[in-house]
């Protein structure tokens, strides 16, 4: 059997000792989770068009948002560098890397 890990100590912990310590880091009633998240399965390809997709919905978003605000609220500055942010055309980067 393999031999556990070496005591932080110095001396190793008693019985009661460890079930303190067992008890305190359990004693705000969260469950621990020992578990890893599943990896994603998805292809590259695949991974691709949902970035593209969610990048589309975000722009369409954000140029709502743009599209709300008075024309008091916006500079010169903000207006034409949100044009060509927005101008960019995400679709045209769906066809895949």
């Amino acid at each position: 059997m393999k031999p556990g890990p070496k005591p932080l100590l110095g001396t190793t912990m008693t019985h009661a000792e460890r079930q303190a310590r067992y008890r305190a880091s359990h004693a705000e009633g969260t469950p621990k989770r020992d578990y890893r998240r599943p990896a994603d399965r998805r292809s590259r390809p695949q991974r691709w068009r949902d970035a593209i997709a969610e990048l589309i919905e975000l722009q369409t978003e954000y140029q709502a948002c743009f599209n709300a605000l008075p024309e008091t609220r916006i500079s010169h500055t903000i207006y034409w560098g949100t044009r060509f942010h927005y101008g960019f055309k995400l679709e045209s980067l769906s066809r895949g890397p």
